[in-house]
């Protein structure tokens, strides 16, 4: 577990436990407000399958990320030159892919998302290998580019996807830190 602190909170970092944590996961990746994590009419059952793989794929990770102990938001790392973008983008030495989910809330808390990719970010950089952190939204999704760019990812162009049309974007070390005054 690792722990990453950001101007609004700090947060700690744990794998998922797919059978544990299936029933929390199903809620939030199948809530209308996820419509872009894309597992809307996922069962539970489907939802800890896709996780008992990502568990035991060594390119790929899922990460919950708990405030005050409590279960906040899920984060996934992966190596895009092995999964997701694979094909899609020439990958440089350093690269890290990542997908991030804030559940839906009845209560929302201003800053809080921004907190989120703060510390997720900041978690990512803390590897002296990650030299970039590659990201591909959907291009529809207006809310997560602002907020990509708000801590430091820069566009790089659109692509298709099987399941999507993204926006590749990414992120340096020194991008992040001069977008946020983060220590990366």
């Amino acid at each position: 577990m690792t722990r990453q602190t950001t101007r609004y909170t700090a947060f700690t970092f744990r794998p998922v436990d797919p059978p544990a944590d299936g029933e929390l996961l199903h809620r939030w990746v199948t809530h209308p407000k996820a419509a872009f994590w894309m597992m809307r009419d996922a069962r539970r059952e489907d939802v800890e399958r896709a996780y008992l793989e990502i568990a035991a794929d060594r390119h790929h990770h899922a990460l919950l990320g708990l405030r005050d102990g409590e279960p906040a938001f899920l984060m996934e790392k992966y190596d895009p030159a092995h999964r997701e973008l694979t094909g899609l983008y020439e990958p440089e030495p350093g690269d890290v892919g990542m997908h991030f989910l804030v559940p839906a809330t009845d209560t929302p808390e201003h800053g809080f998302t921004r907190a989120v990719i703060t510390a997720v970010l900041a978690h990512l950089f803390a590897d002296p290998a990650a030299a970039r952190v590659v990201v591909e939204p959907d291009v529809r999704n207006k809310a997560v580019h602002a907020l990509n760019a708000a801590v430091g990812f820069e566009p790089l162009r659109e692509i298709e996807k099987p399941e999507k049309r993204a926006l590749l974007s990414v992120c340096t070390r020194e991008r992040f830190r001069a977008a946020t005054g983060a220590v990366a």
